[in-house]
């Protein structure tokens, strides 16, 4: 895809919001933007942020008693790139004065490691800062123990008609979503759409925009313990002669129940999605979870400590200065600006700095599936 400068692909308005009165250009997403310098002064973007969303009444769809999922990622272990636990601290606050009731929530990866569930998950969000002391917010994982909890969404897609969601992202009556904006080895980027699709979809969800074959069996790993048997809801599963877990390929429905308990690490699946179809995947998931909250979410993403892998991958390799962070109540809109912003610091593609893959397929379907705008107003805050 042929790079465009950053002023030739968006009209941008910068105000200062404290002076002036913003009108919406018809059509157009507000995008709030408070920049920042390199490298960031996090406690004055924590005030700034706090202003902001008090100043504009950015949570005022939230309603008494409200369940208010407040979803971020906690970073993996060796992990630098995540957004700070302080800045969670002010946003439980702006939720309780509007008599919300908040909560930090996370689900559980597909690959082994110290995030694939739930107790292992939140041993690694304390480790990294997450406690209820610095945050002022309880965790209570959105996809269960397992990453096994979901709840069928409809929605009006081209690849689905329905996505597997995490329960509590469902069953709660608002969201918060903040996001770290970094590179992606398979998604081009990732920051709110990647966060809302991959990042609140069931271990099933994730499986199914990950893969498309069933799953196979390590047999120098698999013990026999049976374990995968006892959990398979097809009862697809058994143990051979050797000793060794069978998979019955006629039965299985793809569910990754047996990815998910196993612990030995004897699952195996085929992860061959391609980079267009897995980008297409995720904004439909995306989707699912907006389509339960309608006017109902906030989005904020961080353009700091821009990386060129996600913040599942433990190296930390920057590729772009500090920006600062970006506000707004449509995902999409929210996506565009970040990546025309990276892209003009960067002063060429994303894809050029990371993997050199399409970058914008996930804004393109979400245009072709009509979920959010691609167009916005960027107003400067501060």
């Amino acid at each position: 895809m042929m790079f465009y400068p950053f002023s030739k692909r968006r009209i941008l308005i910068f105000a200062c919001m404290s002076n002036k009165r913003i009108t919406k250009d018809m059509n157009k997403e507000i995008i709030h933007f408070i920049p920042c310098s390199h490298p960031a002064d996090e406690e004055k973007l924590s005030r700034q942020l706090n202003q902001l969303i008090k100043e504009k009444k950015l949570l005022s769809f939230i309603k008494a008693k409200d369940m208010v999922a407040v979803k971020t990622h906690f970073g993996e272990a060796g992990s630098e790139g995540y957004v700070r636990p302080h800045f969670f601290k002010g946003l439980a606050g702006l939720i309780r004065s509007k008599n919300g009731k908040p909560f930090l929530t996370e689900t559980s990866t597909l690959y082994a490691g110290q995030r694939s569930n739930a107790v292992d998950h939140l041993h690694l969000a304390y480790q990294h800062g997450f406690s209820q002391e610095a945050t002022e917010l309880p965790i209570i994982m959105a996809d269960g123990l397992y990453g096994d909890e979901e709840t069928e969404v409809p929605i009006k897609g081209v690849r689905y008609q329905s996505v597997k969601i995490a329960t509590l992202a469902v069953k709660a009556q608002a969201l918060v979503l903040v996001s770290h904006f970094t590179g992606h080895v398979v998604a081009g980027f990732g920051a709110a759409l990647k966060n809302l699709g991959m990042g609140l979809s069931s271990r099933r969800g994730k499986l199914i925009q990950h893969s498309t074959a069933t799953p196979a069996i390590k047999s120098k790993k698999c013990t026999a313990c049976g374990t995968c048997l006892k959990w398979c809801p097809a009862s697809a599963l058994s143990i051979g002669t050797d000793n060794v877990a069978l998979i019955d390929a006629e039965k299985c429905i793809g569910c990754g129940e047996c990815l998910a308990v196993c612990r030995f690490d004897a699952v195996a699946y085929n992860w061959s999605e391609t980079y267009e179809a897995l980008q297409e995947k995720i904004t439909e998931h995306a989707l699912g979870v907006v389509e339960t909250k309608r006017g109902k979410g906030l989005y904020i993403n961080f353009l700091t400590r821009i990386t060129k892998d996600c913040d599942c991958m433990s190296r930390f390799e920057p590729i772009c200065p500090d920006i600062g962070v970006l506000v707004g109540t449509d995902p999409v809109a929210l996506d565009a600006a970040s990546l025309d912003l990276v892209e003009e610091r960067l002063g060429q593609s994303l894809a050029v700095a990371t993997y050199k893959i399409p970058i914008r397929c996930q804004l393109e379907h979400a245009r072709k599936i009509s979920f959010g705008s691609c167009d916005y107003q960027l107003v400067r805050f501060g």
